[in-house]
């Protein structure tokens, strides 16, 4: 972990309002996204990761992130760009696949979606964090849908930037009064497996989306 971002996260453990003000690509970035308006483009997710059944987020960081961001949230289901992106960089605990703020500090993603491996470093731009994914994550679903599921009222959109290999992955889901918000994006070593685990399984929300209007049993 970059040492500026180890420090935020070990910060933000204590007292997760300073950590948010400790660096301009937090507080001030949670600031401008809020004030554009970028949130309302992504949809909703439960901090408790679906391989470790645990929060990613403390209560109090979770708390944090929304009151900074102006959201109304209640535990343990929130803005899923708020909680991808700026949460994700302060966890600090270790799932199956390391650590969640790899997915934007190793380059990885950036790479396979076609983009300078520096693109989702939160410090490397003046363009917030939130908006670069967003633009990356609209575009991956936009140019590479590979799957459409039928979850009722809501319509499922998985998005791969190959099919084979090495590729990132674009979730989101849509309704017809929302439209199309984007949940997730991280890399997978293996597209291929990856559908066909979703063609021999049932239809579902996946990697950690809250369907538009459901509850969650707090924990």
């Amino acid at each position: 972990m970059p040492e500026i971002l180890e420090a935020a996260s070990a910060l933000a453990i204590h007292d997760p309002g300073a950590a948010l003000d400790s660096e301009p690509w937090l507080g001030e970035a949670i600031d401008a996204d809020a004030a554009a308006g970028r949130f309302v483009v992504w949809g909703r997710s439960t901090v408790i990761d679906e391989n470790t059944r645990e929060p990613v987020l403390s209560r109090e960081l979770f708390a944090a992130l929304h009151e900074r961001a102006r959201l109304d949230a209640q535990w343990p289901v929130g803005n899923a760009g708020l909680l991808h992106v700026y949460g994700y960089l302060l966890s600090p605990v270790m799932t199956p696949f390391g650590r969640k703020h790899e997915r934007w500090t190793r380059g990885e993603l950036a790479a396979l979606c076609g983009l300078p491996s520096s693109s989702f470093i939160p410090w490397a731009s003046r363009r917030t964090l939130l908006e670069r994914v967003t633009a990356a994550g609209q575009a991956v679903l936009d140019r590479h849908l590979c799957r459409m599921q039928d979850l009722g009222d809501v319509i499922a959109h998985i998005a791969l930037t190959r099919t084979h290999g090495a590729a990132a992955l674009a979730y989101a889901l849509q309704t017809p009064t929302t439209g199309r918000r984007i949940v997730t994006m991280f890399p997978v070593a293996d597209a291929a497996a990856i559908l066909a685990d979703i063609d021999s399984t049932a239809q579902r929300p996946r990697w950690n989306a809250i369907l538009p209007g459901a509850g969650l049993t707090q924990t």
